[in-house]
């Protein structure tokens, strides 16, 4: 009989510059079959990616190997989103060859800088929600905590985002166009992900019988660790027909019909949002989520059947994380494949659902909870519903037998009676999870005092918090070099591994010398920034100006309308008082709106609009710039954060779950303006009052104004100041060519979000701002402060909370490489092209 096992050798490549040197230009000839001296930048970029992913593949094969030796609980983080950033620059720093790569490019006579710019941002996710996804994957590989990241593989991001004559134009991201060498293509992972059809009985058993199947194919990207030898999986799933071509219809010259179901089923994985303000929208956007939950659960159970030899054990071995409501699914697909494909009993599969399933809340705006319609849900996953039925009807029952009322009752259905029979998933959620928390302590408490209050009485021992992080290594190492080597030069290193070392810096706060390295670092990121502005949109900022930066999802409930209004503000008074010590600043905005979200859109319309005004008025004299940096995203947000002075957080208290920008921000040394909600509170905890910039209402206060009946006009009467720049907007004042543009379009006095109520507030804080600013040593000293007491934010922290207190998952051993050789093999099935 022959051998099952093949020879394996576990001799890392070399890390050397003459070594990386001769690999790159290898790749580049036997991988790209490309001659070095026709060799695009493209090409360079290629050929050095594929040299560092043999690095990070063989710390995967480490790492599986370890896994199975041991069969640790392991950790599958569901998201809809993650928004990763460029691959190269993160696996050169985690496998610490970043220098030595750069130097291996200038001796072979190429730009690195611009190398590393050939690489597109992945078109995977939108904002917060997919950033905290990758920061989170970054930090468990670096943790060694065994975990698999599942999403989807998006044809087309979001989008890519242009600006026309002031207004957001959604063109197609194309992402995937440029190839780059990171993934793995499996084909052996294909998974049959199955949609509407009939449920009937046969046997006392229930049979579903779909009426359409699409063929989930998997991606890999390996996520190594820092300074380890630890790489983790992100697996993404493309969507392919599971009949892709009919050769009979095409044969017949029906080349349409040929076609049509092809691209019918591959439309699943081609759109990250789809718009949904359309019934075929949300149809789409339900069958996303369920390719994605479908896919990753099967994945999973085929993973554990790998090691185990029956799921008896699932619950002891795996966690499954329901990053928001999208993947909730997850939880009647779980029932589905235990009780129809492996026989378990049904009060049985609940059990064990109930321990492996954890959710994270990320949001108390009760509008913004997801639910679905039992008619649509019926429509496309009739056997969902019904198991999402029958959990309803047995979570119910065990409240009555509790001795609950009929109220509470209703309230807690996962079935919503009250608004056209509506299955709300944050519900199911919370009833088929053992922990659900949410992302800053503030956010936490009102999470069991608002949205789940009912259930907090009910469960309460399921809820608790675990703050937001941010991985130092994206978000300082990569993003501020400049910044990271002046650290390094006073502390070691060793931050980047555990950021709480940053507390060493306040030693120097009072050390002159070191302050003036620390601006100088703030002055070169501010002119990297203007220099990227002049070129990309023809405007000249001054670096010298207080850079005062607003880069996020464009949304009402974070409130860039203020941001505006104070920007008028500021523009009225400086035309009325010419002769007064301004301080200069550069307002700078980026984001996207939600392509149906037109309120949102007409914001970025008016942010562009008052640009053009202010920036063409000469009477300013460059007191004011106002710069909007189209197409915002991971890459970009590296170039704006080290450059900015100060950090706008204002979104009412009470609606941002937590927020990272705010996070990166101070890590890189700019001054917090914002209200009490989200992780500001504990940003204010953490670096003093003295600071940060607080205004505004407190929830409590934003409650009681909603309580009375709030009233913009109120505020907008009694402020003169408000009611001139309001004026000016509505009037036209600054979109002279169409002076109706403003009239009904921003909600200024339906203003749900109070963005009257707190504008003098805002107003006032904001001269105290200026005032600090005026003064260079007080405000590097603060600062300084922001950058040494962000320790506590790192994303590596927030995984440990998450590993110890929820998933209660550890840390893989450092399985002895001796080990290996020893055995000298690994078995068939771990071969890369299998993993």
């Amino acid at each position: 009989m022959p051998s099952n096992k093949i020879k394996f050798s576990y001799n890392a490549p070399a890390r050397d510059v003459e070594s990386l040197k001769a690999t790159i230009v290898s790749k580049l000839i036997y991988n790209l079959c490309c001659e070095p001296s026709e060799a695009k930048l493209t090409n360079w970029l290629n050929a050095a990616l594929y040299t560092v992913r043999d690095l990070s593949a063989q710390s995967r094969l480490h790492t599986r190997r370890a896994i199975k030796h041991e069969k640790s609980r392991r950790v599958y983080y569901l998201s809809m989103e993650f928004l990763m950033g460029r691959a190269f620059s993160n696996a050169l720093i985690a496998e610490n060859v970043y220098e030595a790569m750069k130097q291996a490019f200038t001796e072979l006579g190429l730009d690195f800088d611009a190398i590393l710019n050939q690489e597109e941002d992945p078109g995977l996710g939108n904002g917060g929600l997919g950033r905290l996804a990758a920061c989170f994957l970054d930090s468990l590989a670096t943790l060694r905590i065994p975990a698999t990241g599942y999403g989807i593989r998006y044809d087309y991001g979001m989008f890519k985002q242009e600006i026309e004559n002031g207004r957001q134009v959604e063109k197609p991201d194309g992402w995937l166009a440029q190839n780059i060498a990171w993934e793995y293509n499996r084909p052996s992972k294909k998974i049959p992900i199955r949609f509407g059809g009939q449920i009937y009985y046969e046997n006392n058993k229930c049979i579903w019988k779909p009426s359409d199947e699409v063929v989930a194919l998997g991606y890999d990207q390996l996520i190594p660790g820092y300074d380890n030898d630890i790489a983790n999986t992100l697996r993404l799933w493309s969507a392919q027909s599971s009949d892709a071509f009919s050769l009979n219809d095409f044969n017949r010259g029906d080349y349409f019909a040929a076609m049509e179901k092809q691209n019918f089923s591959e439309n699943v994985s081609r759109v990250l949002y789809p718009d949904d303000s359309t019934t075929a929208g949300r149809e789409l956007r339900l069958r996303q989520e369920h390719f994605l939950t479908s896919a990753s659960v099967q994945d999973i159970l085929r993973r554990h059947l790998d090691i185990f030899d029956n799921l008896d054990n699932l619950a002891d071995k795996v966690a499954i994380h329901l990053n928001d409501t999208h993947p909730v699914l997850a939880i009647p697909e779980l029932m589905r494949l235990l009780i129809d494909e492996h026989g378990y009993e049904w009060t049985q599969a609940w059990e064990m659902c109930c321990k492996i399933f954890s959710y994270t809340n990320h949001t108390l705006m009760s509008e913004a909870l997801e639910t679905w319609p039992i008619e649509m849900l019926g429509t496309i996953l009739p056997r969902h519903l019904q198991i999402i039925l029958e959990i309803n009807e047995y979570f119910l029952n065990g409240l009555r037998a509790q001795g609950y009322g009929e109220d509470l009752i209703r309230r807690v259905s996962i079935i919503d009676e009250d608004n056209g029979r509506r299955v709300r998933m944050a519900w199911l959620a919370v009833i088929g999870s053992y922990k659900i928390n949410g992302v800053a302590k503030i956010h936490s408490d009102l999470m069991v005092k608002s949205i789940f209050a009912d259930f907090a009485k009910i469960y309460p021992d399921r809820f608790t918090n675990v703050t937001n992080g941010v991985t130092p290594r994206r978000w300082l190492a990569i993003a501020n070099p400049g910044l990271s080597a002046l650290i390094d030069s006073r502390i070691g290193k060793g931050w980047r591994k555990d950021l709480e070392e940053l507390s060493k810096l306040n030693q120097f706060v009072d050390d002159e010398s070191f302050l003036q390295d620390f601006q100088r670092v703030k002055f070169a990121n501010k002119q990297r920034l203007a220099d990227y502005i002049k070129t990309n949109l023809g405007i000249e900022v001054n670096p010298h100006a207080l850079f005062d930066v607003q880069v996020k999802r464009i949304h009402e409930y974070k409130r860039q309308l203020l941001n505006v209004l104070h920007i008028i503000y500021r523009y009225n008074q400086i035309l009325q008082n010419p002769d007064a010590d301004w301080t200069p600043r550069v307002f700078i905005f980026a984001g996207k709106a939600a392509s149906a979200y037109h309120t949102a859109k007409k914001i970025i319309n008016l942010i562009n609009d008052v640009a053009n005004v202010i920036n063409n008025d000469g009477r300013i004299r460059d007191l004011i710039k106002v710069v909007f940096i189209p197409n915002y995203g991971v890459s970009l947000a590296q170039i704006i954060i080290p450059a900015a002075d100060l950090s706008e957080q204002i979104s009412l208290a009470g609606t941002e779950a937590s927020g990272t920008s705010n996070m990166k921000f101070a890590l890189n040394g700019a001054l917090t303006v914002g209200t009490l909600d989200g992780a500001n509170v504990e940003i204010l905890n953490m670096v003093g009052q003295e600071n940060v910039f607080i205004f505004g209402n407190t929830v409590e206060q934003v409650e009681a104004l909603r309580a009375k009946g709030y009233s913009p006009f109120e505020f907008f009467e009694k402020d003169p100041q408000l009611h001139e720049i309001v004026q000016q907007i509505t009037s036209g004042r600054f979109s002279p060519q169409d002076v109706m543009r403003y009239q009904n379009e921003l909600n200024l006095f339906s203003d749900y979000y109070q963005v009257m109520a707190d504008f003098r507030s805002y107003v006032e804080i904001q001269k105290q701002v200026d005032q600090h600013y005026r003064n260079p040593q007080a405000w590097a000293k603060s600062a300084l402060i922001n950058t040494a007491n962000m320790g506590y934010f790192s994303s590596d922290r927030s995984i440990i909370d998450y590993a110890e207190n929820i998933w209660k998952v550890g840390p893989l051993l450092s399985y002895d490489k001796e080990v290996y050789e020893a055995e000298n093999c690994v078995f068939e099935d771990e071969l890369p092209e299998k993993i």
